[in-house]
Formats: structure tokens, sequence, C-alpha cells
């Protein structure tokens, strides 16, 4: 899911939209999709949920 792979980086849909050269429309669906499956409604839950679970660091933390 190529807006996984911007998402943690805090950029908003149009910047994913220009750094992986697809629609708005095909970002939105990418993190809709993400939300549901993760059962979160916005981006700081995604962001919570992705902490939680160890498949993202807070800025800073060393990696284990």
């Amino acid at each position: 899911m190529p807006s996984q792979v911007c998402s943690p980086e805090g950029l908003s849909n149009p910047e994913i939209t220009r750094r992986l050269h697809i629609s708005q429309a095909t970002v939105k669906s990418h993190i809709n999709n993400l939300f549901a499956k993760a059962g979160v409604r916005d981006r700081a839950q995604a962001v919570r949920y992705a902490y939680v679970r160890g498949l993202a660091q807070p800025p800073g933390q060393a990696v284990t």
C-alpha cells in the first residue's frame, strides 16, 4: 500500500500524491482502506496503532 510508505513521515495527501506520482483519489482510497483494516478513524489513531503494535517507532527512539 503506497500510502503506508509515506504516512509515518507525516506527509499530507497532496505530498504523497506528488512523491508517488499517483492520483489524490488513489491516496485517499489507500488511506481509507488502511483506517478500516486497523479500525481507526484518523491519522492520529493510526499512528498510535502503529506504535502500540511495534509497526513504527516514535522519532528519536532507537529501533530494537
